[in-house]
């Protein structure tokens, strides 16, 4: 029988991070965020709990959406997860070198048997890899977006990522009641960048781009929603690293630039490819 980790860190607590954060607290395990600021803290425990409440409204929880609630804390620091932390996943920005610093950070504070994963959707683990005294404790567990009601869960495994390493990491996969895949660390995020030169062409609205996806391929939502919900400027960084580092096949978009020039970035400013 599988089982959850009984503590885990999370490190940011943002939309993926607090659904990262959710999905582990209601399968019983312990969880730590990290978010820094008394603002930051606050919102990111709100958005827990309101994702608990809305679970606990659909039936999807099998105890009380408080009683869960209750095993989640926040704190302000990397430096505050405790050294007996079985599971940390980094879920800070697309940025790669934040990426590498918080990660060493919490090498740092965890202890030597500690899980180290990254979130990242489009950078090299290897890389990241690369600041760790331990990259054999180190690999991707790229969750997809919303993570409580998304079924997958991408295992990313870099050259000196451990066997057991990844054993851990699938059963803790199955205990969260999600399907994973594993596969070979491959840096990539074109389907998106492709989507919005689709628009910038004038080939299809946002909106026909988006349908055809949902219902052609059975997407849980198109590209250009997700893009809006993970964030314009998210998108432009990932595509710029990209770019430097694969070539002109992940080049920006002209209107990605100009849509995050003029703060048009998605859900959390109100208009990106969608009004919200």
């Amino acid at each position: 029988m599988t089982s959850a980790p009984k503590t885990v860190g999370v490190i940011g607590g943002g939309r993926m991070g607090a659904g990262i954060a959710q999905s582990f607290a209601t399968a019983g395990s312990v969880v730590t965020v990290v978010e820094s600021g008394t603002e930051a803290a606050a919102a990111a425990l709100e958005r827990i709990g309101a994702g608990l409440r809305r679970a606990e409204e659909r039936g999807h929880l099998d105890e009380p959406a408080e009683r869960v609630t209750r095993r989640v804390t926040v704190v302000p620091a990397v430096d505050a997860l405790s050294a007996d932390t079985e599971l940390v996943v980094e879920a800070v920005p697309e940025d790669a070198g934040l990426k590498s610093r918080v990660l060493k950070a919490a090498e740092e504070a965890v202890g030597g048997t500690t899980v180290l994963a990254t979130n990242t959707s489009s950078l090299s683990v290897a890389d990241l890899a690369a600041v760790l005294d331990r990259p054999d404790r180190f690999l991707g567990m790229h969750f997809f977006n919303p993570v409580p009601a998304s079924a997958l869960v991408e295992i990313v495994v870099a050259p000196d990522t451990a066997a057991h390493t990844v054993e851990a990491a699938l059963e803790w996969t199955k205990a969260l009641g999600k399907q994973d895949v594993v596969v070979r660390d491959s840096p990539g995020l074109a389907l998106g960048l492709e989507a919005i030169r689709m628009v910038e062409e004038g080939v299809a609205a946002p909106e026909a781009i988006d349908d055809a996806m949902r219902l052609g391929y059975k997407h849980p939502m198109g590209p250009l929603r997700l893009t809006d919900l993970v964030g314009l400027d998210v998108r432009l960084a990932i595509a710029e690293y990209l770019h430097a580092t694969l070539g002109e096949r992940f080049a920006p978009p002209r209107l990605l630039r100009e849509k995050v020039a003029r703060g048009e970035l998605g859900h959390k400013t109100g208009q990106g490819f969608y009004p919200w």
